[in-house]
C-alpha cells in the first residue's frame, strides 16, 4: 500500500499551499525561486540537507554589563558558564538568535522542522537554565531535522539540556529515576495509544539501562559514570516480546543504550505514533479510521522501510494528492510562529542588519516575546507534552485562536500595517509600496487584488470581498481610473508626498482589512 501521489496542477496556489504548511509563511522570493518548477522539485529542495545557521554571538554586553568571558560579537556557546545573570543574557540571545534564524531561513522546511521535534522533543530553558545546553539542543534539531529519527533519539537522550530537563543525571543504581524512561516511551516513540502497551515494569527497566549518564559542564556534553551504571539484566514485558537486555560492566554500560533502542524501534507503534504526529502537524488534525488505513499505516512502513529516515515520509505525504485536497486546504489555524514571523517574511519586512545587531537583537526578541503572549514561547513549551494545540484533543489547534489571543493577533497586525514597532530609533513595518510591485499589475485593481487575495489568503475570495477591497482602492470611486491613475502618478513622482500618502493609505486600508478577516487565521 502507498499514498496516491499529486498529479493535478502545481501553479502558484498549490505552491502558497504546499509553503505555508512548510515555512513561516509564503515568501515572494521562494515564490519566484520554485515558479516554473515541478512538486518533486520543490519538494528536493525544501527537504534538502541545510547547514546548521552560524551560533548567537554577544550583543548584550552595554554600559551596565559586560560577559566576563565572551568579547563582543563573540559566540558564547561554549564559555564558562560564569554566573546566573551571565546566563540570563545569553538565554535571551538565545531567544532572539532563534527568532532571527525563523525570520531568515531559507528556502527549506528545517525551521518548522526544528519547531515539529521541539514540540515532540519538549524541554523549558528555564528548567534547563543553561543557555549552553539549549544552544546545542537546537543546533542537535536543526541538524537531524529531517535526519534519522532513530539516531536523533538516541542523540537526545544523552543531550546535557535533556539529561538536566528530565533528571536523567541524577539516574543511578542507587536510586533510579523513571522520569526520562518513561517520557522515551510514552512522548517520544511509543505515544500513548490503545496499541501502545508497555507496562510500568517497562519504564523500571528502561530507567534502570540509562543509569550512569553524567553531564560534563566543562566539556557541555554527556559521559558515563561506570560506577553509577546498573548492571544487572533488565527484563521488560510481552510487549517488548519478553525482551531481556543483558547488564553489562565498564564502559560497555553505555551501548545498554543500543539494546533499548533497537527493542524500541521493533515496534511498528513508533513509526505509526511519528506518522500521526506529522500528519497533524502538516495536514490536519483528525486522523479517521480511513486515514489511518490509508495515509498513516503505508506513510508508517516508508518510515520503517527507510530505517526512520523522516525525509522519505515527508517527500511522501506533501507530494500526495490528499495533501493538496481542497478539505485539506484553509483547514490549519497559524500557529502564532506563522502569524508573527509570517507577515514578517510574506512583507519582507526589514530589520536593521549585522551592523546594528544589538538593535537586530532586541527587534528578534521583542517579536518572540508577542508570540509567547499568544501562547507559544519558543524555547518554553509549558511542559513535556509541548503545547497543547499540538495534541490536546479534540480542539487541537483551535486552541490558539480565544478571547484573548485574537485581539492581540489583530493588535500586531494593525501595529506592522500602521505605526511599525520601533526599538533604539529602528523600525520594523510592512512597507505596502514595496509589497505591491511584486505583482504583475500593480496599477490595474481588479488584477492587483486578485493576487494579493492568492497571496495572503488561501480561502478562494468572494466576489464581495473583492469589492470591498476595489471600493477602498477606488476611494469609492466606480472607475478603475481613480486607482490607475493614482499609481501612475505615484510611480512619476514618489518622492511626492501628497501622491505618495493617497496610494500609501489606500494600500495600508487594504491590507488591514485583509489581515483583519477570520480567514486571515488560516493556512
Amino acid at each position: 500500500m502507498s499514498i496516491a501521489k499529486y498529479n493535478g496542477s502545481f501553479g502558484r496556489l498549490e505552491l502558497i499551499h504546499l509553503l505555508k504548511r512548510t515555512t513561516f509563511g509564503a515568501h515572494i522570493k521562494d515564490l519566484d525561486t520554485f515558479k516554473g518548477k515541478s512538486l518533486t522539485e520543490v519538494l528536493s529542495i525544501l527537504t534538502a540537507d541545510r547547514a546548521i545557521p552560524s551560533p548567537p554571538v554577544n550583543t548584550y554586553n552595554d554600559a551596565t554589563f559586560t560577559d566576563p568571558s565572551v568579547p563582543i560579537n563573540q559566540t558564547w556557546v561554549n564559555a564558562n558558564y560564569d554566573d546566573g545573570t551571565t546566563n540570563a543574557k545569553r538565554l535571551n540571545s538565545l531567544r532572539s538568535w532563534l527568532t532571527g534564524v525563523i525570520i531568515n531561513q531559507k528556502s527549506s522546511i528545517q525551521e518548522k522542522m526544528m519547531l515539529f521535534w521541539h514540540n515532540h522533543f519538549a524541554l523549558e530553558s528555564g528548567i534547563v537554565a543553561d543557555a549552553r545546553y539549549m544552544y546545542k539542543y537546537f543546533a542537535l534539531l536543526q541538524k537531524f531535522s529531517v535526519g534519522n529519527f532513530k539516531t536523533l533519539v538516541k542523540e537526545v537522550t544523552l543531550d546535557p539540556a535533556m539529561l538536566r530537563y528530565l533528571n536523567g543525571y541524577l539516574n543511578s543504581k542507587t536510586a533510579p529515576d523513571e522520569n526520562y524512561g518513561r517520557e522515551l516511551q510514552e512522548l517520544f516513540t511509543m505515544g500513548k495509544g490503545v496499541n501502545s502497551k508497555y507496562t510500568e515494569a517497562d519504564v523500571k527497566a528502561a530507567a534502570k539501562v540509562l543509569t550512569g549518564f553524567k553531564i560534563d559542564g566543562i566539556k557541555i556534553e554527556s559521559n558515563f559514570d561506570t560506577t553509577k551504571h546498573d548492571i544487572t539484566d533488565k527484563q521488560f514485558s510481552s510487549f517488548y516480546n519478553n525482551s531481556i537486555i543483558k547488564g553489562k560492566t565498564g564502559t560497555a554500560g553505555a551501548s545498554e543504550l543500543d539494546d533499548l533502542i533497537n527493542m524500541l524501534f521493533l515496534q511498528n507503534e513508533v513509526a505509526m505514533f511519528i506518522c500521526r504526529k506529522l500528519y497533524r502537524f502538516f495536514v490536519y488534525y483528525e486522523i479517521t479510521a480511513q486515514i489511518e488505513q490509508e495515509i498513516i499505516a503505508p506513510l508508517a512502513q516508508t518510515f520503517i522501510n527507510s530505517n526512520f529516515e523522516i525525509k522519505p515520509v515527508l517527500i511522501e505525504l506533501l507530494g500526495s494528492d490528499h495533501f493538496f485536497k481542497s478539505q485539506n486546504r484553509s483547514c490549519f489555524i497559524k500557529t502564532p510562529l506563522d502569524l508573527m514571523i509570517g507577515i514578517c517574511r510574506e512583507f519582507d519586512v526589514i530589520f536593521p542588519d549585522a551592523s546594528d545587531a544589538a538593535t537586530q537583537n532586541v527587534l528578534w526578541l521583542y517579536l518572540k516575546s508577542l508570540a509567547a503572549n499568544i501562547q507559544l514561547n519558543l524555547g518554553d513549551p509549558p511542559n513535556v507534552a509541548g503545547w497543547p494545540a499540538f495534541y490536546q484533543f479534540p480542539q487541537f489547534y483551535e486552541i490558539w485562536i480565544n478571547s484573548d489571543t485574537l485581539p492581540k493577533r489583530n493588535q500586531f497586525t494593525d501595529t506592522m500595517i500602521g505605526a511599525g514597532i520601533t526599538r533604539n530609533s529602528k523600525k520594523i513595518v510592512i512597507d505596502p509600496l514595496k509589497y505591491v510591485t511584486n505583482f504583475s499589475k500593480p496599477e490595474d485593481p481588479n488584477i492587483l487584488i486578485s493576487e494579493v487575495l492568492d497571496h495572503l489568503l488561501t480561502l478562494p475570495p468572494t466576489v464581495n470581498l473583492k469589492q470591498q477591497l476595489k471600493n477602498i482602492l477606488l476611494s469609492n470611486q466606480t472607475s478603475d481610473y481613480y486607482w490607475t491613475d493614482a499609481w501612475n502618478s505615484y510611480l512619476q513622482s514618489p518622492t511626492d508626498n501628497v501622491k505618495k500618502s493617497i496610494v500609501l493609505g489606500r494600500l495600508q486600508t487594504m491590507i488591514k482589512y485583509i489581515m483583519n478577516l477570520p480567514q486571515f487565521q488560516l493556512i
